[in-house]
């Protein structure tokens, strides 16, 4: 049986996945684990997050919450990350 292919993580995504890192390193965490333990996070859900694995918008809202981030500034900052990046 052939192995499935991994799919190619679409770029969007991995942009959010990097901010939500971003944000979590500028709280001075170096480690996504002591984070998601002091924020009583799973440690696995939060890894995939910063992976870009798919979340719920309620997981996102809650990780925002912990960075006092609204969703619209959030998706302006990740918006403006990928433009930078573009340039």
């Amino acid at each position: 049986m052939a192995k499935k292919k991994p799919k190619k993580l679409d770029s969007r995504i991995y942009s959010v996945a990097e901010r939500l890192k971003q944000l979590r390193r500028d709280m001075n965490y170096g480690s996504y684990e002591s984070f998601a333990i002091d924020f009583d996070l799973d440690r696995k859900q939060y890894w995939r997050i910063e992976n870009g694995s798919n979340i719920t918008l309620s997981t996102l809202i809650k990780v925002l919450d912990i960075h006092k981030k609204d969703l619209s500034v959030f998706f302006r900052e990740v918006e403006n990350m990928r433009r930078s990046k573009d340039e």
